[in-house]
């Protein structure tokens, strides 16, 4: 199915088809990684960490096997138009994230740039991942504030 130009600049999320609505995401990789919460109501704190899923190609942002990822991973969760509300701990940076709240793409996100590659180049990819399967204790991987995602 062919986008139309520009789609995301006129149409809402509710509005847009499957094709547009995955054309959305910039593979970035970011919902991929681990988050921990800590604490309850006011006090909840959320803390995002370098960890991956088994799945996630470190180096490339991408889903190793995006058409079975929920046969695999467990904890896999499809990001809907229905529950896209509840995705509040989406990266900042994220298109639906964005768009829910009314901003406009980065200039470097690749329905802007032209580029499937400007995600990497633009160094929005998280460094020095691991995968969820290599790691013993998981506070050694949280995220400082100065390192947002």
């Amino acid at each position: 199915m062919q986008l139309e130009p520009d789609f995301w600049r006129h149409k809402n999320l509710l509005d847009m088809n499957d094709a547009e609505w995955e054309a959305l995401c910039d593979g970035c990789g970011k919902c991929c990684y681990r988050k921990y919460i800590d604490g309850e109501g006011k006090y909840e704190r959320l803390y995002y960490t370098r960890i991956a899923c088994n799945l996630l190609d470190l180096e490339t942002g991408k889903c190793g096997n995006y058409l079975k990822r929920f046969e695999l991973e467990e904890d896999c969760t499809k990001l809907t138009k229905d529950n896209l509300p509840e995705f509040s701990w989406l990266p900042a940076t994220c298109a639906y994230r964005l768009l829910y709240e009314g901003k406009p793409l980065p200039s470097w996100h690749p329905l802007i740039s032209g580029d499937p590659e400007s995600v990497r180049k633009a160094d929005i990819l998280i460094r020095h991942g691991i995968h969820e399967r290599d790691v013993i204790d998981w506070f050694d991987f949280i995220l400082d504030e100065d390192n947002e995602v």
